[in-house]
């Protein structure tokens, strides 16, 4: 029996140090120049990234070899980069990196003027250097923190509406309070005030079917539109490029007497 014990008690060791040799092996072997990432391919529609950006913004989250390097640090990596929206990140034996990439596609500027920030295609509010755009083109959108998505909804909702009469968004905004407003190229303002989508498209229906036939009262196009306020419950008010709201029997002069 005890010759036995001595004899399993040996094999088992001699086991424990076989495994301990082939997992220094192998931990030599991992950690060798030979599996070192030698390349890099980067693939998508690249249109405004740059090496040089690549470089100063991956580099750092890379380390280890083509077996050791982590894949989710090398992702983070690869999104840092301006003007990148999504990465996916892959092994290619013996030591390559193959990096698929979708660029942030500019859709309109966000928040006040002056400041450097962007929406894409997705809704997503976005970090990038504006002189590679041509921020003139784009429309400006303005709204609380995380209702980017909600903007360019309401955006694509209104634009379609408001282009039936030629007219073209600015500007549009979701206030603080939920009212929402909206700026044409015109030089026109419109408050939509509150309420569902739906309920904002019947009151721009509304106004866009009826200011034909007010504005051609004074002899005005459309376009004479400067601001209307459509928070009202039956109607709403309207100020034209040119037409006062005052009568000649209630203009005044400057002193503040009447004429």
């Amino acid at each position: 029996m005890d010759v036995r014990l001595m004899n399993f008690g040996a094999a088992v060791l001699m086991l424990v140090f076989v495994l301990l040799v082939l997992g220094g092996a192998a931990s030599w072997l991992l950690r060798h120049q030979a599996f070192a990432i030698r390349s890099i391919t980067v693939q998508g529609e690249v249109v405004r990234s740059h090496a040089a950006s690549f470089r100063h913004h991956v580099m750092p989250q890379l380390s280890g070899n083509f077996f050791t390097i982590n894949l989710a640090h090398a992702k983070k990596g690869f999104e840092s980069v301006p003007w990148v929206r999504e990465a996916v990140v892959h092994r290619v034996f013996p030591g390559q990196l193959r990096t698929v990439i979708a660029e942030h596609e500019p859709f309109a500027t966000w928040g006040e003027e002056g400041g450097y920030l962007m929406v894409n295609q997705q809704g997503q509010v976005f970090e990038a250097p504006m002189e590679e755009v041509d921020i003139e083109k784009l429309p400006r959108m303005l709204g609380p923190e995380g209702s980017a998505p909600m903007v360019t909804r309401m955006y694509r909702v209104m634009q379609p509406l408001l282009e039936t009469l030629d007219f073209n968004i600015e500007k549009i905004e979701l206030t603080a309070r939920g009212s929402w407003r909206v700026w044409t190229t015109s030089g026109a303002q419109i408050e939509l005030g509150r309420g569902t989508e739906s309920e904002l498209v019947e009151r721009t229906q509304l106004l866009l079917k009826t200011l034909p036939q007010v504005s051609a009262r004074y002899k005005r196009t459309p376009m004479a539109l400067l601001g209307a306020d459509m928070r009202h419950k039956d109607g709403y008010a309207l100020r034209l490029r040119g037409v006062s709201t005052l009568d000649d029997n209630d203009k005044k002069n400057p002193d503040g007497s009447k004429q």
